[in-house]
């Protein structure tokens, strides 16, 4: 199960309360406080972890807390600080402040590192507030509580390539063509319910990232469909391929429909460098596929992934795109 969004509750650990005690040995009458200061709490700290692809293991278990700080001791000793709880997150994983809307990390590399929320500090034994004045202190301080939020954890796929296209345009079967996913594909809509990555090999030791993004419908950026959902993921990718059936009535129509959803969801999404894949070109005969590009801009890659037509001009572009950012 692919889960992108999840609404958490974190709370550090509460520093460990100071001690009040005073030394105490034969013959040293009067030792003086020696009351020790209380452990700092844990804290709560997000890490970028190159195994992960999703946010399941945080959609059914919504608050995570760190351990407390131990109190002080005698003898000057100070509590032990509480322990850090790490929360592993997949590479590309936004944390926002619910309460500020404050983005408080962005985990876009791999070992990424940021705490969320800081254990409060110890309180201070009563040895602290030994003075001239006041030889024989016997008050210590409590440990400050920890901070709590409550946060949204974000995930944006990372991908060089994103393949947008409206419901069964062809991108999962060109996922599955050029890379070893294997995303379910049939002839019905929204078979694609949830992204997928691929590592496409472009040619010898050099391959890039494909993302398929759930098919986009007119409307999809306001939340109809299945599309709006998974957006955002489109963002980070460096390279957009819009990918149309070469049997729709009006292909320069349907980029448009894309075109505009993209920019109705985030007007610098029709700004990210493109290309366009008319696919499905087995299904056509040739003089229909002749009619069909005098149609349109010179620069469409037309192929099939089925057949693997074309399939060589699609890599070689998306390899000189990607080469000119």
């Amino acid at each position: 199960m692919f889960i992108d969004y999840v609404e958490i509750e974190v709370m550090a650990g509460d520093g460990g309360p100071g001690c009040v005690a005073f030394h105490t040995e034969k013959f040293v009458p009067k030792g003086g406080p020696e009351g020790g200061d209380g452990g700092r709490g844990g804290d709560i700290v997000a890490v970028a972890d190159r195994h992960l692809r999703t946010l399941l293991d945080y959609r059914y278990r919504r608050k995570y807390k760190a351990t407390k700080g131990q109190g002080g001791g005698g003898s000057l000793k100070t509590g032990k600080s509480g322990e850090d709880t790490i929360l592993r997150l997949p590479v590309g994983t936004l944390i926002k402040d619910l309460e500020t809307g404050q983005l408080l990390t962005d985990l876009d590399e791999v070992g990424s590192r940021t705490v969320i929320v800081r254990g409060g500090k110890g309180g201070h034994g009563n040895a602290y507030y030994k003075s001239p004045t006041n030889q024989t202190p016997r008050t210590a301080q409590n440990g400050q509580p920890g901070e709590i939020k409550r946060i949204a954890l974000e995930l944006k796929l990372l991908a060089d390539v994103g393949l947008v296209g409206l419901p069964n345009a062809g991108k999962s079967t060109m996922l599955s063509s050029f890379s070893a996913a294997r995303p379910k594909i049939a002839d019905y809509p929204f078979t694609t319910l949830q992204p997928h990555l691929g590592i496409v090999k472009l040619r010898e030791f050099k391959s890039c990232v494909m993302a398929d993004i759930p098919g986009l419908i007119e409307g999809a950026s306001q939340g109809k469909g299945l599309g709006h959902k998974f957006l955002r993921h489109i963002q980070r990718t460096r390279l957009l391929v819009y990918v149309v059936d070469v049997n729709e009535q009006d292909i320069q129509a349907t980029i448009s429909t894309l075109q505009n959803e993209l920019k109705s969801f985030d007007e610098n999404l029709v700004k990210h460098p493109s290309i366009v894949a008319i696919t499905k070109i087995d299904t056509i005969d040739e003089n229909d596929l002749k009619a069909v590009s005098k149609e349109l801009p010179p620069d469409y890659i037309y192929l099939s992934a089925v057949s693997r037509m074309g399939a060589k001009d699609f890599l070689q572009r998306i390899e000189y795109s990607l080469d000119q950012q």
